[in-house]
């Protein structure tokens, strides 16, 4: 089975989270992003925007922001903050590129890709994977 959903132009919302994973997430960008040269705007914006706790498992929510990979379910795991951040700078994309996701897993970098580009479609072959990153992506106003 394939589920498919794309996601378009950045998030509606203001994602409703508060101080503490904002705060996380901005010291995330900083130690681990920039301090590896990662230099492109919009992916830095991207990283500072999505909130990846939202993207793992409640009992992983307080490692969320560290620079280490996650499980999710079904085995896969959510990658290190950094290797989204790299893999999305080096793909060097603008809101007018078509971004293609093999493997969408949680969700997370369908996000991002979603904060720079206006069309992002992915594609995921394990249902409750795909189920779930729809049912996020939506909630978080990522259009479908």
């Amino acid at each position: 089975m394939f589920a498919f959903f794309s996601c378009s132009g950045q998030s509606e919302t203001d994602f409703n989270d508060d101080n503490k994973y904002k705060s996380l997430r901005q010291r995330m960008v900083e130690t681990q992003i920039i301090r590896r040269n990662i230099t492109d705007k919009n992916v830095l914006e991207a990283m500072r925007t999505v909130p990846r706790h939202l993207f793992v498992a409640r009992r992983y929510r307080s490692e969320a922001y560290n620079d280490h990979p996650l499980p999710i379910a079904c085995g896969q795991t959510i990658s290190q903050p950094y290797i989204v951040a790299i893999m999305t700078e080096l793909i060097q994309i603008d809101s007018l590129s078509k971004v293609l996701e093999i493997g969408t897993g949680s969700g997370y970098q369908a996000a991002v890709l979603g904060e720079i580009s206006d069309s992002v479609y992915s594609i995921e072959i394990i249902p409750e994977l795909a189920d779930r990153a729809e049912e996020l992506l939506d909630s978080l106003r990522y259009k479908s």
